[in-house]
């Protein structure tokens, strides 16, 4: 059995952060990010908005897409390091906003692979004859954990939401294979280092900024390109693929250099990859069903084209997927 994508949505936050604010907040300029990163903007949300508000707003247009009601759902998987509050998840807050009273719902901590992640469980729950109906979203206010101050990292992040609807595939469409890995040895180099049972929220944890991202970006960039190219060479050689085959890149964007680098090593054409970094930054876990929403919704994607799938994120937690629309 296959699992197809039956539906996708997105929501982004309607305060646009510009190249040009952060000017005003830190030593940089537009020239200087856009060479950088690719990032011209972002978005923030409200004051008065929470991940699992995002969250319903995406989920609500991929469940319109599919056709489906939210009481037909049997799964909500969420992948988010943002999620409301410590605990109860964000899944469960977005089963109650919905109305998905048969689902039971669950958040992946995987960072920028979140969503990647949580397609992978959900595919395994509906091979396995329990699921039906699966909602996976991605969704991420990295605004409340930036450090405002810290030019290396306040440039790149941004708030949103993405959703896909999982469900088992009728025909050959479907998800291919997907291809998860993880090492701990590389924790460090981007984390959040205060606020958890390690360093517990305190005077000096806020004074330090320690409840914000921390990034060693040169380590990062070097452990992605590397971990990418060979989630995606794995995933096309479990399927009997050359890189020629694949019509369509939705990849996380956490840097345009970064995914520059990798399709160049896989000999992928930077036409066939989907952006909008530019206007969105890096949104984590909601980076990559955002990007499907959106070229889903442009119409570029036909029937039977082959899309490689790629994403990385803390931990250090990476995948690859590859999937026949």
């Amino acid at each position: 059995m296959r699992v197809r994508i039956a539906g996708t949505g997105s929501y982004a936050p309607k305060t646009v952060v510009t190249n040009a604010d952060l000017e005003k907040l830190v030593e940089t300029n537009d020239a200087w990010i856009v060479e950088r990163t690719g990032i011209r903007e972002r978005r923030r949300a409200d004051a008065d908005e929470a991940t699992s508000d995002m969250c319903t707003k995406a989920a609500k247009q991929a469940l319109e897409m599919a056709g489906w009601r939210a009481d037909e759902l049997d799964l909500i998987v969420v992948g988010t390091i943002t999620p409301d509050y410590p605990f109860p998840s964000a899944a469960v807050l977005v089963q109650a906003k919905l109305g998905a009273k048969k689902a039971f719902a669950f958040d992946i901590s995987a960072a920028c692979a979140g969503s990647l992640f949580g397609l992978t469980v959900a595919e395994k729950f509906i091979r396995g004859g329990n699921v039906k109906k699966a909602l996976v979203i991605g969704a991420e206010m990295l605004t409340r954990i930036t450090d405002w101050t810290d030019r290396n990292t306040c440039v790149l992040f941004g708030d949103g939401a993405g959703a896909m609807c999982i469900t088992p595939s009728t025909d050959e469409s479907g998800l291919l294979s997907s291809h998860l890995f993880t090492d701990g040895d590389f924790a460090k180099i981007l984390l959040q280092p205060g606020g958890g049972s390690a360093a517990p929220f305190s005077q000096k944890v806020l004074d330090e900024k320690l409840a914000t991202i921390h990034m060693e970006g040169k380590e990062v960039f070097k452990f992605a390109v590397r971990s990418l190219v060979e989630a995606m060479e794995i995933a096309l050689k479990e399927n009997g693929l050359k890189s020629s085959d694949i019509r369509h890149v939705i990849a996380h964007q956490a840097n345009l250099r970064i995914i520059e680098a990798v399709t160049k090593r896989l000999d992928i054409p930077m036409e066939r990859v989907w952006l909008n970094l530019e206007k969105y930054g890096n949104t984590s876990s909601a980076s990559m069903p955002t990007t499907l929403d959106e070229a889903n919704r442009a119409g570029k994607l036909k029937k039977g084209d082959l899309i490689g799938m790629l994403a990385i994120g803390a931990g250090m937690a990476w995948g690859s997927a590859v999937v026949r629309w």
